[in-house]
């Protein structure tokens, strides 16, 4: 057989498909492996280009096909999906994968290690019990509002809420409905243990990574976006430069330029959006927090002309760039310039 030398690995829960080209792109080898089959078939084969969509499991059989000696490329899956031709199936994607693959211009993903993805299953599993935490105390306020029981917003006013539900004294809930908002109250109770629990672990791994360290040195960073920018970037120096950092996080304007003319329109929202969204809460907590910020000259102009959300985005984006920065540069931050930039 002809020896390969890039394959396109189409990656599923059970049954993988294997697309395999020689060095001039002729096809010399389809197939179909089971999950268990895949790497005794790597096994055998000589070292070779493997390209695979950066999804579910996909860092996983990256470090094992590293191991056995491949050069493994992780792409994003909506820059393969253009390769895909007429009718979307396995052995479609695998062939669209493997052309993908060998394209001068495509982008590729660095390969996580297993304490990266560790610390990530830590801010994911916190990022989703945070959530369901919010649906809790937002049923427990819709439900005693039918009883016209009223307070501010915020989860720090739920616990009002939750001294008139423990309250039996208090006529205004009736037994049945006291009862119900006693099993979600003691749930937000729960979930705020295990919180708890999760962001000590953050912070933890947070204090023992000089690189976390470095991130938090710039402000609207604590421990735990500096540990989620750490073990989500592998390598900074994949991006050109901060602007198309801030772009990956989908913190720069949408384009619709055209003729010559530039047409930019709201944030693109690309990206990885638990990041973004952690940028901008920290960007508004240094707007509120930070009385030096406010005054440095940019900031101020911006807040001046833009509304107070909208200067936190922009602000989100400059501290993108500058964790950019600093990741690459691996340096503390060392201030704001004083001209607006």
């Amino acid at each position: 057989m002809t020896k390969i030398t890039t394959i396109g690995l189409d990656l599923a829960k059970r049954v993988f498909q294997v697309h395999g080209v020689d060095a001039t792109g002729a096809v010399v080898l389809r197939k179909r492996l089971r999950r268990e089959d895949v790497l005794v078939f790597f096994t055998q084969l000589p070292a070779c280009r493997v390209g695979m969509e950066a999804c579910s499991t996909a860092h996983h059989w990256a470090r094992e096909l590293q191991a056995l000696g491949h050069e493994v490329r992780l792409m994003p899956p909506q820059d393969v999906k253009p390769y895909v031709t007429r009718n979307k199936n396995d052995a479609a994607d695998a062939e669209a994968i493997c052309e993908a693959v060998g394209r001068p211009s495509m982008r590729f993903v660095p390969v996580k290690t297993i304490e990266q993805q560790s610390v990530l299953a830590l801010h994911r599993s916190r990022d989703l019990l945070v959530r369901q935490r919010t649906a809790l105390a937002n049923a427990i306020r819709a439900h005693l509002a039918e009883f016209g029981i009223i307070e501010a917003q915020g989860l720090h006013k739920l616990e009002r809420l939750t001294q008139i539900i423990e309250d039996e004294t208090d006529n205004r809930v009736p037994v049945e409905a006291r009862d119900a908002l006693s099993a979600l109250v003691a749930l937000v109770n729960e979930l705020n243990t295990r919180i708890d629990a999760i962001e000590k672990r953050i912070r933890t791994w947070h204090t023992a990574s000089k690189a976390s360290r470095r991130l938090a040195t710039i402000p609207g960073i604590g421990p735990i976006i500096a540990s989620a920018l750490t073990a989500t970037v592998v390598d900074a120096s994949a991006f050109a430069n901060g602007r198309a950092f801030a772009a990956w996080l989908g913190l720069v304007p949408r384009q619709n330029s055209s003729g010559g003319k530039d047409r930019l329109g709201r944030v693109s929202k690309q990206g990885n959006g638990q990041l973004r969204r952690l940028l901008i809460i920290g960007a508004q907590a240094a707007l509120q927090c930070s009385k030096s910020l406010r005054a440095h000259p940019w900031v101020a102009a911006l807040l001046a002309r833009k509304p107070r959300l909208v200067a936190a985005v922009a602000l989100a984006n400059k501290i993108a760039r500058i964790a950019w920065a600093v990741m690459s540069k691996q340096e503390d931050f060392r201030g704001l310039a004083a001209t607006p930039a």
